[in-house]
């Protein structure tokens, strides 16, 4: 048997089937993951997969000769989006929705420095509208060190993306099953540990 959930990917001891909450979009979220994100076992993306039916993920680093991204793209009757600040994306909050139109946004799951070289490979991407989250967000990604507080996982990402788009709609589930995952984490470390090693990586 193996060690490993095949549904979420996580040790079955670290599971977090039990707290995911299927939710409908209008938004559909297409995550570009990168490879050495698929096993990550603090990886998050995989809560947006879960959770969302209108969610599709795809494991790669070069999508240029992807076909199913490609024929997505070529869908005149879908709005595209990159999640990708940029000096000419527009923030997500002044982004409407519109009835005739449905929109599909692209995500990129890795670190900052991985997601900048997808972004640099994938040149099929730079046509799209970049959208950027409002910058007063604070990550709570608590387990894993970030070159800001403001630094966001993919899952925060989402759904702060989706909540902004979409008010009426409560997308809250996917930031408890987040916190399931951390503070599953939390409990596996030695005493003092988090407190040494995390509480205070500000100073």
């Amino acid at each position: 048997m193996s060690r490993y959930c095949s549904r979420c990917g996580k040790a079955h001891k670290a599971c977090i089937c039990a707290a995911i909450v299927p939710i409908d979009s209008q938004v559909e979220l297409i995550i570009l993951q990168h490879p050495t994100e698929e096993h990550r076992a603090m990886g998050t993306a995989r809560i947006l997969s879960l959770s969302l039916a209108n969610c599709r993920l795809l494991v790669g680093e070069d999508f240029r000769q992807h076909e199913e991204l490609n024929r997505l793209l070529a869908e005149s009757s879908v709005q595209h989006f990159v999640l990708y600040p940029s000096e000419q994306s527009q923030s997500s909050a002044q982004l409407k929705l519109q009835a005739e139109r449905p929109i599909r946004v692209i995500v990129l799951d890795g670190t900052w420095k991985k997601a900048f070289k997808m972004w640099q490979v994938n040149t099929q991407l730079h046509h799209l509208p970049a959208l950027h989250l409002p910058k007063d967000l604070k990550g709570n990604y608590r387990i894993r060190k970030a070159p800001s507080e403001n630094a966001l996982s993919t899952v925060e990402a989402g759904y702060h993306l989706l909540q902004t788009l979409q008010p009426e709609q409560d997308f809250s589930p996917l930031m408890t099953a987040f916190d399931t995952m951390i503070n599953y984490q939390i409990q596996q470390m030695p005493p003092g540990v988090f407190e040494r090693n995390y509480l205070n990586k500000e100073e």
